[in-house]
């Protein structure tokens, strides 16, 4: 499913409010962090991600975690990405796109 600007734009508004719920670490992209993004998605299905480390490689981790959890990149500010995953299963969606 590809993103219209119009979507991610909103999807940009809406996470403005969230706060980080997965961090990558020192370690950067590691089988922990992708498992933490994916619960995160399935239970929110928009996520911001926050890079205490490995800040040098913010939009490789990011590219590599958005294969790897099947979700879409919405945005990266500075060491915060955000990732958008709906959920195909749930009735109850929180963003309806």
């Amino acid at each position: 499913m590809e993103l219209k600007s119009y979507q991610r734009a909103f999807l940009r508004s809406q996470a403005q409010q969230l706060d980080p719920v997965v961090y990558v670490g020192k370690d950067g992209f590691t089988p922990g962090v992708v498992s933490a993004l994916d619960n995160a998605l399935t239970a929110h299905e928009l996520v911001k991600v926050r890079f205490t480390a490995s800040k040098d490689e913010v939009k490789e981790i990011s590219s590599s975690l958005e294969a790897a959890t099947s979700s879409k990149l919405i945005a990266i500010t500075g060491f915060t990405a955000v990732f958008f995953r709906q959920d195909p299963e749930s009735s109850e969606r929180i963003y309806r796109i």
